[in-house]
């Protein structure tokens, strides 16, 4: 396993991110890894530049590592692994070509001295987009790439760890939770209209945006009403500016052709 570059200024957080150079533009089959039209490859990496530039100067610490070989859908670093307050729970992917993910961004976790505190096993499927963290609650997807036996397992581990889970179906566009929910603080989530049960946020505030596209309701936190969202989600950035947030509106264009948002680049650690 290669070492993870890691730049790094006052750390507030730290994530995980893999900056596209040649494994994500080799797509000969593109149904086969979801991704909808080739990306640039110059622009793909001026876009993640821009991403991981913005959370460094809002204080983060940027491990970037190399790129699975073969796994053009490396660069989304979210979805292998989860990280808890007790370790990382170890994943098992979803779609057949993003399978050995799971292990190398495992191995990247325990070279920076995070333990393994579970992991998905047998049949069972889980992909990162589908569980989100805050607090003592876990929200936790069925879709596509998260299976009913997958469920029960994460469930199971969590409630371990004393989490109260909170599960719902993901239904189409959307292929994680992640797309339709994000955590803009520990008292504060972003959801998209039409999905949710009427009580799953309960003791949160809440934010409702439409759900026009897979992910509308996709954003990564920065903390202090700081967000980064992809440019063209402008029913969520008009939202949440006129809450008095200060949006990041970046292009992600590339990314989305990968069919992935702003928060399915970072893995936070």
């Amino acid at each position: 396993m290669s070492k993870c570059l890691v730049v790094m200024t006052l750390i507030k957080n730290r994530v995980i991110v893999c900056s596209p150079r040649s494994e994500y533009f080799r797509v000969s089959e593109l149904s086969k890894h979801n991704i909808t039209r080739v990306p640039d490859p110059e622009k793909s990496v001026l876009q993640h530049l821009a991403l991981t530039t913005a959370l460094l100067e809002s204080g983060f610490a940027v491990y970037d590592i190399p790129e699975l070989k073969d796994h053009p859908n490396s660069v989304f670093t979210q979805d292998g692994s989860l990280v808890t307050p007790e370790g990382y729970i170890k994943l098992r992917m979803g779609l057949e070509s993003r399978k050995g993910e799971d292990e190398w961004i495992a191995q990247n976790l325990e070279s920076l001295g995070i333990k393994r505190a579970g992991s998905i096993s047998g049949n069972g499927t889980v992909e990162g987009g589908d569980v989100i963290l805050t607090g003592s609650i876990a929200f936790v997807g069925l879709s596509k790439r998260t299976n009913e036996e997958g469920m029960k397992q994460i469930s199971t581990i969590l409630n371990a760890m004393n989490f109260e889970v909170r599960s719902v179906s993901v239904p189409e566009p959307f292929l994680h939770l992640g797309g339709a929910m994000s955590i803009l603080s520990q008292e504060t989530v972003l959801y998209c209209q039409g999905i949710f049960p009427m009580d799953f946020f309960k003791g949160f505030n809440s934010i409702e945006v439409p759900g026009d596209s897979f992910a509308s309701g996709n954003v990564i936190s920065l903390g202090n009403h700081g967000i980064i969202a992809e440019k063209t989600n402008t029913a969520a950035i008009n939202v949440l500016r006129k809450k008095g947030y200060r949006i990041h509106a970046l292009d992600l264009s590339e990314f989305i052709k990968g069919t992935g948002g702003p928060s399915c680049l970072i893995l936070p650690v």
